[in-house]
């Protein structure tokens, strides 16, 4: 973005001899650090050339030069602009002013930062007020158009590439594939690059995945691009000594959030195909696309729009997987309540948990299970009828009473052979082999489901209760009316949903 400064803000930021007020400092650190261009208009040099102080002249000037210059400067506005504003140009100041801000008007800049009440007042009459900021409106506007919002997830932490070991062997396979890795590497660190990691438990390095915000990204040979903020997750590594803990899944969950959160509408990554034919399986389950090639990577791309899109030719499970985390929830597709137990809930679901945090590192076996987005559900429900896309609210039973997260069904099924069970749950449940040995022992329910999101709020009981929705304790899977649902969700701060059938 190209910033015009008006010269009474380049003159503070010039001054030396006075301390700089922090949103000087604010506005050229977020300036800087995102790439904007500052700029002065020409007119801006007869501003200084008035200045009486010889002295301080000679160092505004010579300071000036610091600054792209507005080149070549567009026209100054003509006599009939200026009546049809009803501008004044009766001497220098106003002439400086009109050429500055009708530069604005000519689109040369984006914005003009200006403490000049007198000019503020000219752009409202020209339509400009929107364009033409006060210093704090210009830091404040920075600042929600750059927000970074973190994310946080049990077993892994972010971190800035320079914390982490070049030279630890995990990394060899990286360098064994991609001539050039450690330059690559070293440069991104000096740029401030980050990561997230997972370790394994012995607080080793066992994953990583290196990401970064890009803007308007061409990303292929033959110069495809993305509009708009666009996340790259650059180097995606899952190693061996945590191979089989739905790490990867967990690094997706990560980005998918962090896209949600910051207002992200695409991801996208490289693999390449001869060598990594899981990844490209993986990221596909997850809705990632291929986009083209780039020198000697397959390029793919996930779409990742911040409102839910209205897509009704597409089922509602491939519609969750193709745009997660939104979801389908019209009239026509069925809603039910599953009350959990909390010791289940607490593996299931640790990135939901009201208390804190659960601690990085040393992943036990339940852990692994809430690493994933795809889950799965075991119980003795007798009730018939759900189906693939139908929408479950888990419930934490006992302890907190509340309804906590939100899943969309993949499969489901009633199973008597404890094999069946095993094969078909493999790594998605939070059960022992023991204790889906006992359930076995009556034909079980299977329950394969996709993870949406936790409720912001959860809802309890009492609540559910007091407004009617629902009737005694919940202690089997009940189906819920659509109109309970939508309030549920009104309630609980669900907002990527779509309504619509």
């Amino acid at each position: 973005m190209r910033i015009l400064l008006d010269t009474n803000i380049l003159i503070p930021l010039e001054d030396s001899s006075k301390a700089l007020h922090d949103s000087f400092s604010e506005f050229v650190l977020l300036a800087h650090s995102n790439e904007h261009c500052l700029l002065v208009h020409p007119s801006s040099r007869d501003d200084i050339q008035r200045d009486r102080n010889i002295t301080r002249r000679e160092i505004s000037l010579s300071r000036f030069k610091k600054y792209s210059l507005l080149s070549p400067s567009p026209a100054p506005p003509t006599e009939v602009e200026l009546a049809s504003y009803h501008l004044r140009q009766d001497n220098e100041n106003d002439r400086v002013d009109n050429e500055i801000l009708f530069s604005i008007f000519r689109n040369a800049a984006n914005i003009l930062v200006t403490e000049d009440r007198k000019l503020h007042r000219k752009a409202s009459r020209m339509g400009l007020s929107n364009r033409v900021h006060y210093l704090q409106q210009a830091v404040a506007f920075l600042r929600r158009l750059h927000a970074v919002i973190p994310i946080t997830l049990p077993n892994i932490e972010e971190v800035p590439l320079y914390q982490l070991d070049l030279n630890d062997s995990f990394f060899d396979s990286l360098r064994e594939d991609y001539d050039g890795f450690n330059e690559w590497y070293e440069k991104k660190a000096r740029d401030g690059r980050r990561s997230w990691i997972h370790r394994n438990p012995l607080g080793k390095m066992g994953a990583v995945c290196i990401f970064h915000i890009e803007n308007d990204p061409i990303l292929t040979d033959d110069h495809r691009s993305i509009p708009g903020k666009v996340l790259k997750l650059c180097t995606f590594k899952v190693g061996g000594s945590v191979r089989g803990r739905r790490v990867g899944e967990l690094f997706l969950k990560a980005a998918f959030r962090y896209a949600f959160e910051n207002k992200i509408e695409h991801i996208y990554l490289h693999t390449r195909a001869e060598k990594q034919e899981f990844l490209i399986d993986f990221c596909r389950e997850f809705g990632f696309r291929h986009f083209g090639e780039y020198k000697n990577d397959e390029v793919y791309v996930k779409k990742h729009p911040h409102e839910p899109p209205v897509d009704s030719n597409t089922d509602p499970v491939e519609y969750h997987r193709k745009f997660f985390p939104h979801f389908m929830a019209g009239k026509v597709i069925t809603k039910y309540i599953i009350p959990i137990q909390p010791k289940y809930h607490k593996i299931l679901f640790p990135d939901g948990q009201v208390q804190s945090l659960l601690p990085f590192g040393n992943a036990g076996t339940g852990q692994v299970v809430g690493n994933a987005i795809r889950q799965a559900y075991l119980c003795h429900a007798r009730i018939g009828g759900i189906t693939p896309g139908d929408i479950v609210l888990f419930y934490r039973s006992k302890d907190q009473k509340s309804i906590t997260s939100v899943g969309v069904i993949e499969k489901v099924g009633d199973y008597s052979s404890f094999e069946d069970i095993v094969q078909i749950v493999s790594k998605r449940t939070v059960y022992s082999h023991k204790e889906i040995g006992e359930m076995a022992k009556k034909k079980t329910k299977v329950i394969l489901f996709r993870l949406v999101q936790h409720l912001s709020n959860p809802i309890s009981i009492k609540w559910l209760e007091k407004n009617g929705l629902v009737k005694g304790p919940i202690q089997t899977i009940r189906k819920i009316k659509d109109e309970s649902f939508v309030e549920i969700i009104k309630k609980g701060g669900i907002t990527n949903c779509l309504l619509a059938d």
